[in-house]
Formats: C-alpha cells, sequence, structure tokens
C-alpha cells in the first residue's frame, strides 16, 4: 500500500510540473525592462574598429579583441566576422538634445555608443554592450534597454533630483518621459512585441566628470545621488527599483586628484548599507578602477573618456550587468496543489 501511494504521489508531481510547464509557454514573460542613464561615458566613446594609432583592428578597439581573445569576446561577432546582433535584447537610445533629440532602437549590437552612430564607418559604443549580453542570458524573455544618456550634464544641476530642492533637472524629467514614452508604445517602436507586457527591473548609473570638476556640485554628490534613487524610485512607481551605480574611475588606481576620489568616496557610500540601510540588498556598486587602460594600448590619449578603450567599456558594463543580476529578483515560480502533491517549477534562466 505503501508503495503504491509513493508512485501515485510520483505520478501527481510529474503531472503538476508537465502542467506548470505548459502554462508557462502559453503565457509569455513580460518584456524586462532596464534603464541605463548619464553623462558622455554612459553614451559611450570607445571605438568599435579602431585601435591604437588610428589603425584599425589594433589594440584598445573591439575589433582587436574579439580576434584576440575570441573565448571571451568571440560572441560579439558572426562566423564571417561581421557584428552579431541579438534578437532577445532590444535598445531604445535617447541623445543629442532636449531641444535636437537623436533616437535610435533596434536590436542590440556593436554601434549603440557616442550619438547612436550605428551606421557609420567608425561606430562607438558604451556599457549597453557587456550590459546586455549578461541581461540577456540571464532571462528567457524579451529584454529592453532604455537608454538615456547626455554628454556633459551634471548630476547637481541638469540631473538634480526634486528632492534636493532647487530647479528639478531637466534631464531628470526627460528620462521620466522619455521611459513613458517608450513603454507606452512598445508595439510601434519594436514590432517584435507580442503584448506581453513589461516589467521594470532595473537602472544603471554612469555618471560624475562634470560634478567632480567642481568643487560645490562634488560636495554635494552623495546626496544628490541618494535623492536621485529614491526620487525615480518613487516617480516611477517601483519602490524597490534594483540600481547599479558604476564609479567614474578613469585614470585607475593612480589617481590622486581630491575631487575625483571624494567623488567617488560618494559613489561608494551611497552603496554600502551600513549608511544607507534603506539601499541594501537593491543598490549595487562597481568599482572600475580595475578597467583602465593607459593611453598606449588604447585609441587616444582622452582620460576623460576611459582613452576611447573598448575593452574597458565592455567591462564597465558587464561589471554592471553581473551587479545587478544579484539584485533582481528570481524568475517567478508556480506552485500547483494537485490530490495533496505539491509540484514546483521554476522558468530557467539562459544557462541553466
Amino acid at each position: 500500500m505503501l508503495k503504491n501511494s509513493s508512485l501515485i504521489v510520483c505520478c501527481m508531481l510529474v503531472i503538476a510540473a508537465v502542467l506548470c510547464s505548459l502554462a508557462q509557454a502559453d503565457t509569455p514573460d513580460p518584456v524586462h525592462v532596464f534603464i541605463m542613464a548619464g553623462q558622455s561615458n554612459m553614451q559611450g566613446k570607445a571605438r568599435v574598429e579602431i585601435g591604437h594609432a588610428g589603425v584599425s583592428g589594433a589594440i584598445g578597439s573591439l575589433r582587436y579583441l574579439v580576434n584576440t581573445d575570441p573565448a571571451h569576446y568571440g560572441q560579439l561577432v558572426n562566423s564571417n566576422g561581421t557584428w552579431a546582433t541579438r534578437s532577445d535584447v532590444w535598445i531604445n537610445y535617447n541623445t543629442g538634445s532636449i531641444e535636437a533629440p537623436i533616437t535610435v532602437r533596434g536590436n542590440l549590437t556593436a554601434g549603440y555608443g557616442d550619438v547612436g552612430n550605428i551606421t557609420s564607418s567608425d561606430p562607438r559604443l558604451g556599457p549597453e554592450l557587456g550590459f546586455g549580453y549578461v541581461m540577456g542570458d540571464l532571462f528567457s524573455g524579451q529584454v529592453l534597454l532604455i537608454k538615456e544618456a547626455w554628454g556633459g550634464k551634471s548630476l547637481a544641476v541638469d540631473f538634480r533630483p526634486p528632492s534636493s530642492g532647487g530647479t528639478t533637472g531637466p534631464y531628470y524629467t526627460q528620462i521620466l518621459n522619455d521611459v513613458q514614452n517608450v513603454l507606452n508604445d512598445l508595439s510601434t517602436y519594436f514590432p517584435g512585441y507580442q503584448g506581453q507586457g513589461h516589467k521594470l527591473e532595473g537602472f544603471a548609473w554612469h555618471q560624475g566628470w562634470n560634478d567632480r570638476v567642481t568643487q560645490a556640485y562634488n560636495d554635494e554628490y552623495e546626496y544628490n545621488l541618494a535623492n536621485l534613487i529614491r526620487d525615480l524610485r518613487k516617480d516611477l512607481n517601483v519602490p524597490n527599483l534594483p540600481f547599479v551605480l558604476a564609479s567614474t574611475g578613469m585614470s585607475g588606481w593612480g589617481e590622486t586628484n581630491s575631487r575625483a576620489l571624494s567623488l567617488m568616496a560618494a559613489q561608494a557610500a551611497v552603496a554600502d548599507p551600513a549608511k544607507y540601510p534603506e539601499f541594501a540588498g537593491n543598490v549595487g556598486f562597481v568599482e572600475t578602477r580595475d578597467f583602465w587602460r593607459d593611453a598606449s594600448v588604447s585609441p587616444a590619449n582622452q582620460g576623460y573618456h576611459w582613452n576611447q578603450n573598448a575593452e574597458t567599456l565592455y567591462l564597465i558594463g558587464q561589471g554592471m550587468g553581473e551587479s545587478m543580476a544579484a539584485l533582481v529578483p528570481e524568475p517567478a515560480t508556480c506552485l500547483l496543489i494537485l490530490g495533496g502533491a505539491v509540484g514546483l517549477c521554476r522558468r530557467r534562466r539562459r544557462g541553466q
């Protein structure tokens, strides 16, 4: 009798798992939405094709990485050497200016940096490529990156959050407007959208140069950054929206400028759960100084733009993605109870 009972329970568990899988197959995941925002280094000045000394394919370019380290970067190209696209990761990139906006969108590939010059002979990249690959591998459903980046913008003025007082930054408001416009019209912007809805999953922030060069802006950076997180969560109506902050680590570990060091300390402080218990488990921090590459192995001697080094910007994005993956909730589970037997199944992320 006991043996028969065990067999019945086992069968019911199998049936529960099958039914759960079928139910999930009929109900696609909502589109997993991530916002990426900041100034010129979130735009991304890194070179896709041109490397050191202006030579195509030389060190410092993305082409150099895929040619010399295919184990880590080979997935970025097709078998014929053209840049791969990910149909499971969409991107909508707003840049230019409020008065003269530039918007590009499509499937994620190399080239969504700078001013969105994906079709130019000298495309650029920012953190979106590394971040998008991590998020695309993480979720089984569609991922959308909404990238909001404008060069030369400060948190103290341009992105100023309402809770910091004074005039709310116009680019803070622009982020909210752009996100709402995209999410309200997904089927127009992305024909592959199947009406499955969307879920705002996280916010990635890489910014700081224009605050670190002005002492007054630098002094209030930590205060403004904490307010930015609180206010965006409120205005986006996602109370515990995960945030990942990438430090302004240009010049690497050799940096000695006091304002640069204090600004990086302010960025790290906001992600410190001992100082901000409200951000424990929902704000991550990426130390970017490890990703600094010298001008001698880069396309340019332009420290404030990471020397335009593709490896640097890809690793920043990848690091932000890995930090975000630790913060976003696990994919949903389903629970079926059949005659006393409990069947559990979970949508599996890619690679599991």
